[in-house]
């Protein structure tokens, strides 16, 4: 197939006309007004809907009975930025592997929460990694 192009325009990006005089500045403006707020109420409604996001997140490693090695248990906690999530724990032995989950709002539970549990908490308010 032979095939052969005279006009290369075709390829070319044709430039935006510049505003010509005042009117047209001020109608790009308000253009360009009514962008920036839809996009300011954008960001705004991202912002709100990321407050439910999981944001902090911390984990606690730790050895709760003598007769295991190492620290193989741990404590979890996931927050979002108004501190509701869970936190997780894990205790593990020899015999059997037991796990925890206890619901967090405001960053406390209703249920008694142990050391780990509490520090992982705070550790993930305060935007920690982890701790082992």
């Amino acid at each position: 197939m032979n095939f052969e192009l005279n006009n290369m325009s075709i390829f070319s990006k044709k430039k935006p006309q510049e505003p010509q005089n005042i009117g047209e500045i001020q109608k790009e403006f308000a253009k360009l007004q009514e962008s920036f707020g839809a996009l300011s109420q954008e960001v705004a409604q991202i912002k709100s809907a990321n407050l439910n996001n999981l944001q902090k997140i911390a984990v606690v490693r730790f050895n709760p009975f003598n007769e295991t090695g190492g620290n193989q248990s741990f404590s979890l906690a996931m927050l979002d930025a108004k501190n509701n999530g869970a936190v997780i724990t894990s205790l593990f032995t020899r015999n059997e592997n037991r796990v925890y989950s206890k619901p967090i709002k405001n960053g406390a539970s209703e249920f008694n929460l142990t050391n780990e549990e509490k520090e992982a908490i705070t550790l993930a308010q305060n935007n920690k990694n982890s701790k082992s």
